[in-house]
């Protein structure tokens, strides 16, 4: 995992609009939330629409949010740009997603999983890594994104993150054949 403190890796990716989104979008935002995300993944199904009321909640507060689907669309195609168009449409997700089709931003941050989510304060050096909440697919309970919820409420108050972080648990993300990462496996 990126150690706390490290600066957010830039990215310049379309997003499902057809508009390009950078890192440097984002500049001057008290919080900038990156989450590694796709649509076929029982563990983001499991909270997208409770991601989609997060970011519809958190975004007038402030916080900027992205998410990036960095799957091999050619083994996943439920992850394609086309798909992730009618994803975002079909959650009222209100934040940008995109697509990262070289792998290349995945790598930079590390991502392992989908969902992954790393927070960044004002000055875009990563203070959380850790996981919505501790729901799971099939587990009986609704998510409440609890965990990410008291990082967030802590970088926009200007107050240090939750010491206490649990990593995400989700699928791997899905690397194009050869184009694994060092950290994979």
């Amino acid at each position: 995992m990126l150690p706390l403190g490290t600066p957010a890796p830039d990215f310049s990716l379309v997003n499902v609009d057809g508009t390009t989104v950078s890192r440097d979008d984002f500049a001057g935002a008290p919080g900038l939330l990156v989450v590694f995300m796709c649509n076929h993944c029982p563990f983001v199904i499991h909270l997208a629409d409770a991601l989609s009321a997060f970011a519809a909640e958190y975004q007038p507060k402030g916080l900027a949010i992205v998410g990036i689907s960095s799957n091999d669309v050619g083994g996943y195609p439920a992850d394609s740009p086309e798909q992730m168009v009618a994803e975002a449409e079909a959650r009222g997700y209100v934040f940008p997603y995109l697509y990262d089709e070289t792998q290349q931003v995945a790598k930079a941050y590390r991502a392992a999983c989908t969902p992954d989510f790393f927070l960044y304060d004002a000055d875009q050096r990563l203070v959380y890594r850790g996981q919505f909440d501790s729901t799971r697919p099939d587990s009986g309970q609704q998510p409440t994104g609890a965990d990410l919820r008291a990082a967030c409420d802590a970088v926009l108050a200007g107050q240090p993150a939750p010491e206490k972080q649990l990593p995400s648990i989700g699928c791997n993300i899905k690397w194009r054949p050869g184009n694994e990462p060092d950290y994979f496996g």
